[in-house]
Order: C-alpha cells, then sequence, then structure tokens
C-alpha cells in the first residue's frame, strides 16, 4: 500500500534530515508541534519509515529511539557504579557467521567493570584510625 504524500509528511521529512544523532518521538514532536502536527501522526510517520526500512528502531533505556544514519546502538554499563556509555562496534563478523541472512542493524549492551571501578578494586583500602 502507497502512502499519500501530505504537508505534515513533507514537514517531517524536512526535520528528519536535520537530525544528526539518536532521537526519539517526543523529541521530534517538540520540533514540529507549532506546525500543528501531533504526536500520533509522528508515531504513524515514524512507524512507517521503520517499516519502509528507511530508519533504525533501537531501545535505550525503556524508550524506543530512532536514527536515520547510524545502524548499530550498543551501550557498555559498568556493574558496580552503573555508568553507562555509548560505544560503537563496527566489526560484527564472528556475529555474521552466525547467521543465515543479513544484518540491517543490531543493538548490543555490555556489561562489565569500568576502568574506574578497576582502579578502586585495586587500590587496598586504608584500614580505618583508631581514636583513643
Amino acid at each position: 500500500m502507497k502512502s499519500r504524500k501530505t504537508k505534515q509528511k513533507e514537514l517531517l521529512e524536512k526535520e528528519l534530515i536535520s537530525i544528526k544523532d539518536f532521537f526519539n518521538a517526543e523529541e521530534l514532536y517538540k520540533k514540529v508541534k507549532e506546525k500543528g502536527i501531533g504526536i500520533a501522526t509522528i508515531y504513524r510517520f515514524l512507524n512507517m519509515k521503520v517499516k519502509n526500512r528507511e530508519l533504525h528502531k533501537y531501545f535505550c533505556e525503556g524508550r524506543t529511539i530512532y536514527s536515520m544514519s547510524l545502524n548499530n546502538h550498543c551501550h557498555y554499563t559498568c556493574q558496580l557504579c552503573g555508568r553507562k556509555e555509548h560505544i560503537i562496534i563496527r566489526d560484527i563478523t564472528p556475529i555474521k557467521k552466525n547467521i543465515n541472512g543479513t544484518i540491517c542493524h543490531f543493538q548490543i549492551d555490555v556489561t562489565g567493570i569500568c576502568g574506574v571501578c578497576l582502579k578502586k578494586k585495586k587500590t587496598p583500602e586504608k584500614a580505618p584510625e583508631k581514636t583513643p
């Protein structure tokens, strides 16, 4: 089924081109709400773009996020301090070897102990000073 070309879709397309990183539906809504575009229209538009493989969809901290250009969304989380950071994984050859098909985009969550916490673990803790 072909989608109609509407003024709202044209405005949303223009906004998408200007976004260079990950975004969510609410962020897109804030950019276009003064132009009379509702949040339901945005969700329909984003779902259509994902279905047509023109947009990548990921899940990050319980929220759905999107990207026009990045084909992966990966996190490293420290299991001791809870710090999270986005990481870029470019070589997925070992994963490709296990898949009978193609990969459009991927999301990976890696957990470990960050460098700061590792240093803290290696540093011996001082014994508490005795009070007279």
